[in-house]
């Protein structure tokens, strides 16, 4: 009888190792779980949300991926509970046992503990195919004119312009002083802020919700901020942080701190049973995810394999038109560090180097070409050199030229 590799999850993490496993073995019988319907991008839910692409659209792998790799695929079914001693997990229609088991169910959205935004029937994440329907669903029920969000960060920026594609009006409520704060700095995040305002956002920026004001529907009506104005609205969206989605494994045994408890191969705590992506709680970054899932993947099969590349701190964005890299923490205050910035009419870039060191980069306009910037700062490549001949920001791939690590970055992005 053929072995039993089962996943759960059918994101980054899961797809990448769904394939793996297929190449590795041929005979054995592969099982996906999730959630969704669809296999989605969830950096495309926003085109979902604003009605330019259909769910199947959101896809990021052939449509006869699941047929043509010999994987069975169990559609909208959710996980509740891993027994390990028995090699199975309890699902919501029954138990599904396994020889070998990856765990790739992702992250959750979290909310705050604001007076009524856990117990009221209105409040919504952004994270997967099932949040953007149920706020599809709420816009249409309610003929929704306005919506309060919480956070300004990738996520909330994203649901804003879904909505705002819809005429929905929206404002955002973010306790920083400034717009994406993690990615930007004040010159950045200004420029997102103004195309943002332009398409109708309001930002209340260093203001945080106080309490909620719901209905006899159970449903919120007003976000009372902590300046004392009430804001109306039809719903509330919270995009203010997330967590990995661990709690239906809360009774498993599995070792587990912020995410899975997982060492350089992928495994965990319980025998044939790996985590990849951000379930683990080592990255939220889509390439990490998908090189997690193939590095357990490999090991599930006996290929030894082992997770190296745990550099995180990269983030892209395009809103209306506007791209921006960031890698590294680009607001840090490094002692003896040197800041570089140049800004001309239609790009904006910063970079801190220390000792010859680039510490961070920030780049807004035209981000083509800059691969580069990620192993320098990753590998912490000395460029004091180069600096005595050329402008940070003048620094190419070309200057590394032969370095066959650095190949793979060079077209990037």
């Amino acid at each position: 009888m053929a072995e039993i590799y089962v996943i759960v999850g059918a994101g980054a993490a899961g797809i990448a190792a769904a394939e793996r496993i297929r190449l590795y073995k041929k005979d054995v019988t592969i099982i996906m779980m999730s959630i969704d319907e669809y296999s989605h991008s969830r950096c495309m839910l926003h085109k979902y949300l604003g009605g330019e692409r259909t769910a199947e659209e959101l896809s990021f792998v052939e449509p006869d991926f699941f047929e043509k790799n010999n994987i069975f695929w169990g559609k909208e079914q959710k996980a509740l509970g891993l027994d390990i001693q028995n090699r199975q997990i309890r699902m919501e229609n029954g138990y599904q046992p396994y020889d070998k088991l990856l765990i790739a169910t992702g992250s959750v959205f979290g909310i705050p503990p604001i007076n009524n935004f856990r117990t009221a029937s209105n409040v919504y994440g952004f994270r997967d195919l099932s949040d953007a329907r149920k706020i599809d669903a709420a816009v249409k029920a309610k003929n929704a004119k306005h919506v309060f969000i919480v956070g300004s960060g990738l996520v909330g920026l994203d649901v804003a312009v879904g909505l705002m594609e819809r005429g929905v009006k929206v404002t955002i409520a973010e306790m920083a002083p400034r717009v994406m704060p993690l990615q930007t700095d004040d010159t950045a995040a200004k420029a997102y802020q103004e195309r943002f305002e332009a398409e109708g956002a309001r930002f209340l920026l260093g203001i945080g919700a106080s309490d909620s004001i719901v209905n006899d529907q159970n449903e919120i009506t007003g976000v009372v901020l902590s300046t004392g104005e009430t804001i109306e609205c039809d719903f509330v969206i919270c995009a203010a942080g997330v967590r990995p989605n661990i709690e239906w494994l809360k009774d498993s045994g599995l070792a587990m701190e912020r995410g899975i408890t997982v060492d350089g191969y992928m495994r965990t705590s319980a025998p044939d049973v790996y985590a990849a992506g951000d379930v683990t709680g080592l990255s939220g970054v889509w390439p990490n995810a998908m090189d997690m899932g193939r590095v357990a993947a490999a090991n599930m099969c006996g290929v030894e394999a082992e997770y190296t590349d745990r550099y995180c701190m990269k983030n892209t964005s395009n809103f209306y038109g506007l791209q921006m890299l960031t890698i590294g923490d680009i607001n840090a205050q490094i002692e003896g560090a040197d800041i570089y910035v140049k800004e001309s009419r239609n790009c904006y870039k910063k970079a801190i180097v220390k000792d010859g060191v680039l510490k961070a980069i920030l780049i807004q306009g035209d981000i083509s070409h800059t691969g580069h910037w990620q192993y320098l700062i990753k590998n912490s490549v000395d460029v004091s050199e180069l600096l005595k001949q050329k402008d940070v920001f003048d620094i190419t791939y070309g200057d590394f030229y032969g370095m066959d690590d650095l190949a793979e970055y060079q077209y990037a992005l």
